[in-house]
């Protein structure tokens, strides 16, 4: 740990808290101002599908501003966004939200790249390490997230406006402590020199890329799809409010507590085997969905999701960091962050009408699908570093 990882970490901490209140409120506000119930989780897909659609955009602000005004440009757009949900709530527009929750995908974006910041100020022997400890700044976002929208839920005459406003200051503080961080400066190109490999380049010649970039979008994909739909699903099940953001905490609390071991046991026994005890979690949580609805399976299913989460997120970013070159870093993180948030699009829409349409056990028999795609993906990567160990006797992951 140094002062710019522990700012960094911080940093990652707030993100979450957004994030998990946008969570905690964004379903049930589509589901008392949306149209049609079906339509209850568009605010969730909005964010998401901001993320996915502005991730090529913030990569390249940050080749142009560097990563300091790049993520100061995407506090700001925070700020401007939880106003505009506020003032939304305030006036019972349901597409107000979600072109507030859209533009929020700039910053969701601009966020994800936390974690591969974290590697360029620390050592290359210990990025293991700094990607777990920015990772597990989200421990704020696990404690504050719940309680700031269980707090601030009825701070004004529409419910969840205040929580929309409170979400303004924590992007207000978020901007302090990212201008307080010295950020190395991202290598230039130079005329003539070569700009590194295209995106469908590296997919083609880098054996971990692709692999990395499903563990990570898929892992991704099954907890948005089970995490956006919980408060729904609890509240369809006749539980309270406080019902659902104790499950919430508690399932954020799992994906970011391990993160200060998840490093080291990278270190210790290998990226792919930490990612494929991740997928067996995933299997544990479907099976506490399919066991009953009450508030123990849902605290046992989203705890193991959040654990999961964890080893195939730690996992994959560390293989995807080995994947690519200094000069190719913006564009390969891009590509991750496209893919992820366009996953998480996909599975936060296909939540609210699975949820209300057929039910939370349906909703989790659907998540088997991915999840046999992760355990493709790594089979595949476990295959390919057999041959470059039978091929090379230096070590790999």
């Amino acid at each position: 740990m140094n002062p710019a990882l522990m700012l960094l970490t911080l940093c990652q901490g707030l993100f979450l808290t957004n994030n998990v209140t946008f969570i905690a409120i964004n379903g049930l506000v589509g589901l008392a101002l949306a149209p049609v119930p079906w339509m209850a989780t568009l605010p969730v897909c909005s964010y998401v599908a901001g993320g996915a659609l502005f991730a090529p955009l913030v990569a390249r602000h940050q080749r142009a501003w560097g990563r300091r005004r790049g993520f100061q440009v995407a506090a700001l757009v925070a700020v401007m966004s939880c106003s505009l949900a506020a003032f939304a709530v305030s006036e019972r527009s349901f597409w107000l939200v979600v072109l507030a929750t859209l533009l929020a995908g700039y910053y969701n974006a601009s966020a994800g790249l936390y974690r591969f910041v974290s590697t360029e100020l620390v050592k290359p022997a210990r990025r293991e390490t700094a990607i777990s400890w920015v990772l597990a700044g989200g421990l704020l976002g696990a404690v504050a997230g719940p309680a700031l929208a269980k707090f601030s839920r009825d701070l004004l005459v529409q419910p969840f406006a205040g929580a929309y406003l409170a979400l303004v200051g924590v992007a207000l503080l978020s901007l302090l402590v990212v201008s307080l961080i010295p950020f190395p400066p991202l290598a230039e190109s130079q005329p003539g020199a070569a700009t590194g490999r295209s995106w469908q380049q590296l997919m083609r010649e880098e054996p971990f890329f692709l692999v990395a970039i499903a563990a990570c979008s898929l892992g991704y994909g099954v907890m948005n799809l089970l995490m956006a739909a919980t408060p729904i699903a609890m509240k369809q099940c006749s539980l309270p409010f406080d019902n659902a953001t104790f499950v919430l905490q508690w399932h954020v609390l799992g994906m970011f507590a391990p993160s200060f071991f998840t490093g080291h046991l990278i270190q210790r026994v290998g990226v792919l085997p930490v990612m494929a005890t991740g997928l067996l979690l995933n299997l544990v949580c479907v099976g506490f969905a399919l066991s009953g609805q009450d508030l123990t399976h849902f605290l046992g299913a989203l705890l193991a999701l959040g654990v999961g989460w964890n080893f195939l997120f730690v996992g994959g970013t560390t293989l995807f960091t080995r994947a690519y070159r200094p000069e190719e870093k913006t564009r390969a993180q891009a590509t991750m962050e496209v893919c992820i948030n366009s996953t998480m699009t996909l599975t936060a829409f296909s939540s609210g009408a699975l949820v209300t349409a057929g039910g939370w056990q349906r909703m989790a028999l659907g998540s088997l699908l991915p999840l046999a795609l992760i355990g493709l993906a790594l089979a595949v990567g476990a295959h390919r570093l057999i041959q470059q160990r039978a091929a090379s006797p230096v070590p790999n992951p």
